[in-house]
């Protein structure tokens, strides 16, 4: 049975990429912002969750909070343009498991989902 991931991104670009990179291994749903991702991971069990930080309405981080408080062993790769520290610093505070800077290289975001859904 395929693991499930649940692509969380404001950017439709990057949702198709993902998706490209993605669907021959997964079965894959998406939300363009953070209400419509805690609506989708209370309705449907989902392995991993990649969660990007900068969305309309409601960021990233508050979204990890929420989806970590419905599902407390929720896996969550953070995707973000922002090669901060201190982004990067709440975003494993908030409960992402890695963190990974766009554009991000096909390679790296195969081996991260790798390593969260063994």
């Amino acid at each position: 049975m395929k693991k499930s991931i649940l692509i969380c991104d404001d950017e439709e670009g990057i949702r198709e990429s993902l998706k490209l990179i993605l669907e021959k291994d997964y079965d894959l749903s998406f939300a363009v912002d953070g209400n419509e991702a805690i609506n989708i991971i209370k309705k449907n069990p989902v392995d991993v969750v990649i969660m990007d930080i900068k969305m309309p309405r409601m960021d990233g981080i508050e979204t990890m909070r929420k989806l970590k408080h419905i599902k407390p062993d929720a896996r969550i790769l953070v995707t973000s343009g922002y090669k901060s520290v201190e982004t990067a610093q709440e975003a494993v505070a908030a409960g992402a498991a890695d963190y990974i800077v766009k554009p991000f290289e096909r390679s790296d975001i195969v081996k991260a989902i790798k390593k969260l859904t063994d």
